[in-house]
Parts: structure tokens; C-alpha cells; sequence
């Protein structure tokens, strides 16, 4: 995955662990490589699979390509009809996520066992930690840090409450992971975000940082 260049990219602050995560953060969101099955029900001729290619694009029939790389499958069925829609009375597309891409996903922290997981299916952070053998005694679980790329490659951070989830007290809290989310379960609370990523996650974490994200030191510096 090649550096990343926006321009003074900022990272957003972490939200408290009692914000409430919104539906259109935990839904999954296309990438590169994953198996879509496109289907029409009063329109079978429709019917294709396809795979998302490198530029994020698919290629269909009838239409020009459309961009499908970072969209829920319900957005894209949402596009496709109105595409189709142009030709068809009531194309009604649907679009199946079938397979993945297999990209990576990053597990560091207060875990028993430090992990890179491959993503060829639906995961949840919790189901993450569990492959990298569950919270340590000294994790703080109602703060659990996910850094995850916006689509212009730049980082949001989010504060999880995992200990709710656990709880079934906020089940939104175990969002579904997206290739390139990092999640860092801490020791203690976490106060500034730049200064956590700097002394945790670059020298904790044993991934070439920089090829996935553009991080804005305090000081403004680029690194």
C-alpha cells in the first residue's frame, strides 16, 4: 500500500468512551480485492461477480465503471439502481459481499499475544482480541484505542468501551475491523492522542506505520 500525501493531515481527537458509536461506523466497508455478487431480482440478466480491482473500481455491464472501494454494500446497491435505473423500470440491484480481500488488521496493546489477523471474514474487535488470547489483567477495557484510515488515508481515532460490549450493556461499542485498523488496548487512560500514538504505537506496534498512514506530530511536522 504506497505512503500516503495529504497535505497537514490532523488527526481528530479521541472521543470519550461513552460517545455512542453511530450505525455507519460499525458497517462494513468495501476494499480492494473483495468478491461482490451483484444481483437484480426482476432483472437476472443483471447478475454478475465481480472483484473490486486495485484502483477501487468495478466494471459492470451496461453502465460505466463505478467506484466501490470504501462504500457499504448498501451504498453501492443504492448506486447501481440508480445507474440502472436510466435503462431499467425497477432494476433493484443488490450487492452480496462474497468474499474478502484478505488485508490485515493490527492487535497490540495489553493482549496476551500481539497479533497481525488476515480479515476473510466479518470480524469485531473483540473477536480480534480474542485471536490474540484476551485482555491482559492490567488492560483498561472501557478504553480501548481503534486508529483506522479515512478515505483520504489520513487517521481517525476512536475510544471504544469494550467493557460495555462485554457487558451487553453496548454491543456497538465491538465495531467491525476494516484492513489497516490498528487497535491498541492501553494501561491507562489515554490524554493526548499524538503524544499515545508517538510512545505506544510507533514503537510498540511492528508495522511499517507510515505505508498506511499520515500522522501530524504535535508540532505540525509530518512524519
Amino acid at each position: 500500500d504506497p505512503p500516503a500525501t495529504p497535505a497537514k493531515a490532523t488527526p481528530t481527537q479521541a472521543t470519550p468512551a461513552t460517545t455512542t458509536v453511530t450505525p455507519a461506523e460499525t458497517m462494513y466497508r468495501i476494499q480492494i480485492g473483495d468478491e461482490l455478487e451483484i444481483k437484480s431480482y426482476y432483472n437476472p440478466e443483471l447478475n454478475d461477480k465481480v472483484l473490486v480491482r486495485p484502483d477501487g473500481r468495478i466494471s459492470l455491464q451496461l453502465i460505466k465503471e463505478i467506484q466501490a472501494e470504501g462504500r457499504t454494500p448498501e451504498d453501492l446497491s443504492n448506486a447501481l439502481t440508480q445507474q440502472y435505473g436510466t435503462q431499467f423500470r425497477q432494476p433493484e440491484m443488490t450487492v452480496i459481499l462474497t468474499g474478502f480481500g484478505g488485508q490485515r488488521a493490527y492487535i497490540s496493546g495489553e493482549v496476551t499475544k500481539p497479533s497481525i489477523i488476515t480479515l476473510t471474514t466479518q470480524t469485531t474487535v473483540l473477536q480480534a482480541i480474542a485471536v490474540a488470547e484476551g485482555f491482559k489483567e492490567t488492560a483498561r477495557e472501557d478504553e480501548v484505542l481503534l486508529i483506522r484510515r479515512s478515505p483520504d488515508r489520513t487517521p481517525q481515532y476512536l475510544t471504544l468501551n469494550l467493557k460495555d460490549a462485554l457487558k451487553g450493556k453496548d454491543l456497538k461499542q465491538d465495531m467491525l475491523l476494516q484492513p489497516y485498523d490498528i487497535v491498541y488496548v492501553p494501561p491507562s487512560r489515554i490524554t493526548n492522542v499524538n503524544r499515545f500514538v508517538d510512545q505506544y504505537i510507533r514503537k510498540n506496534v511492528p508495522i511499517p506505520f507510515t505505508l498506511t498512514y499520515r500522522i501530524d506530530t504535535p508540532s505540525g511536522t509530518a512524519n
